[in-house]
């Protein structure tokens, strides 16, 4: 049981760091949902009046626009009503908008709530709890699972008959397939998301 905790945490430990800093693909889209974090900053922006909340999710090129969209929506919200609820849409939508584009990523519109794929939710609530291990367990379980069915597979393929060439190339595509695997599983504990890999330090804002 112990090694397979020790799976599940290096690749728990990289799917939390994709998902705080994924922001498009299927798996780690949630950067456009309602209830997802960008979304959630800028409520909590909206509602403080501080825009230094949602700044963080951009980069510095977009901070001017963002800034005048953020004053404009503050002076409409005041009215209230649909309004303020058309004013605040339209403010999730240019932002999300903007904080894809400078990933590089398309932007199709928000998704309603309750979008966020399992492995996001279960790292979002490991850093909204303090506690890995859920993240882990999640991680450890589909990563076993993942590792059991490609060695099976070559296990059941090694023992061929070398005048067999049909049921040799099946035993060494089973191999490669199994092989990548793994090599895929280690280098993931290490690599960020490509959007990522050049922009993470110098291309967003951490103003607070």
């Amino acid at each position: 049981m112990k090694s397979h905790y020790v799976i599940g945490r290096w690749v728990a430990i990289a799917t939390v760091s994709l998902g705080l800093l994924a922001g498009s693909g299927t798996a780690f889209a949630h950067c456009d949902t309602l209830d997802g974090p960008v979304v959630a900053a800028a409520r909590k922006a909206l509602d403080t009046g501080n825009v230094n909340l949602i700044l963080v999710w951009v980069q510095n090129k977009d901070e001017a626009e963002i800034k005048n969209q953020f004053q404009k929506t503050v002076a409409v919200r005041k009215a209230g009503g649909q309004a303020k609820e058309l004013a605040d849409m339209y403010f999730f939508e240019t932002l999300v908008r903007i904080h894809r584009a400078g990933e590089g990523a398309g932007y199709t519109g928000l998704k309603p709530a309750g979008r966020i794929e399992p492995p996001i939710a279960a790292a979002d609530r490991s850093l909204e709890t303090g506690k890995l291990q859920d993240a882990a367990k999640l991680i450890s379980k589909r990563t076993e699972e993942g590792l059991h069915r490609n060695f099976e597979d070559v296990m059941k393929k090694k023992k061929y008959n070398p005048n067999d060439v049909a049921a040799g190339r099946a035993f060494a595509s089973a191999y490669v397939e199994y092989t990548h695997y793994v090599e895929r599983l280690y280098n993931a504990a290490e690599t960020l998301a490509p959007e990522h890999v050049q922009k993470e330090a110098p291309g967003l804002a951490h103003t607070h």
